[in-house]
């Protein structure tokens, strides 16, 4: 007997929910691999496993809150704790080493190609590990062809979304290539549950394990958003990851210009010490390159 399955058990309200955590968890992710590569003084492999642990949970986040609206109109559903745990580790580690490969190598074809491949393919596995994390009264079965269709979809998803990574550096153009993510990473994993179909067991005992959606799913959910939000912190309070290098670089000429013009109008000493200001402004010159004061008398 085939059951009835309903992926959108409280209508708009957890797919919308689910795709607004992919976009967040992808403007982090990307915002602060732009960090890393903005200032190579900095700790480069912390900002890029924070990139990572930002994308990984945003991905994995996504995914349950959609399951949440998951339902099997004839038999309850239940998970494994183990398994569902381990999806998220899935998700953060294959992300990590996408984003790892472009952050060192760059956006290179074969790095870009390699680090899509094996991200893409590592969150295909966190969705399919999650839904292996289902307990029910019957067997689920898979379309094989949705089911490439998914994985094509997120080895594309995490390609583009790595090229964004280490080529985008504005806050407003990494807002957008975040909210493109989530549409990516949302339809690769609602492609993935057109695939199911689950064909129920003659019996009627429920006596499979696993712990409700409300009981597992909800507490769990709880640590990624703590974790989501903390990072959301980090980005707002560093300016280098809120301007950008376009904005920062613009920045420093309006100070650099601000200062040669005070200059114009001083005289005698404070001209020339408002000249040296203006001079620091534009950071360190190659040796014999100063131009001679000007004096005014």
């Amino acid at each position: 007997m085939q059951g009835t399955v309903d992926g959108f058990r409280y209508g708009a309200v957890t797919p919308v929910a689910a795709y607004l955590m992919a976009c967040l968890g992808g403007a982090l992710g990307l915002r602060c691999i732009v960090r890393s590569l903005l200032n190579e003084q900095s700790w480069k492999p912390g900002w890029l496993a924070l990139g990572a642990a930002s994308i990984g949970c945003g991905i994995w986040t996504m995914h349950f809150i959609a399951m949440i609206g998951f339902e099997v109109e004839e038999t309850r559903i239940r998970y494994d704790a183990g398994l569902t745990v381990l999806s998220l580790a899935v998700a953060i580690v294959v992300v990590g080493i996408g984003v790892f490969i472009v952050g060192y190598l760059g956006a290179g074809r074969g790095a870009l190609t390699g680090a899509g491949v094996i991200t893409g393919l590592g969150v295909a596995a966190m969705h399919y590990l999650g839904m292996a994390a289902m307990r029910l009264d019957g067997s689920i079965q898979y379309d094989a062809f949705t089911v490439g269709l998914s994985v094509l979809i997120a080895i594309v998803a995490a390609t583009a979304a790595l090229w964004a990574a280490v080529t985008i550096r504005g806050f407003l153009t990494s807002l957008g290539a975040s909210l493109v993510m989530g549409v990516a990473v949302s339809g690769m994993h609602y492609t993935g549950m057109a695939a199911v179909s689950v064909h129920l067991h003659d019996t009627t005992d429920a006596s499979w394990a696993g712990d409700s959606p409300s009981s597992l799913l909800l507490p769990m959910l709880l640590g990624p958003l703590i974790f989501l939000v903390l990072a959301g912190v980090v980005v707002m309070f560093d300016p280098l990851l809120v301007l950008g290098e376009g904005e920062r670089g613009r920045t420093g000429a309006a100070r650099r210009i601000g200062a040669s013009s005070a200059a114009e109008h001083q005289p005698g000493a404070d001209a020339a010490l408002t000249a040296t200001a203006a001079a620091a402004a534009d950071g360190p010159q190659p040796r014999g390159s100063r131009e001679p004061y000007a004096h005014k008398w």
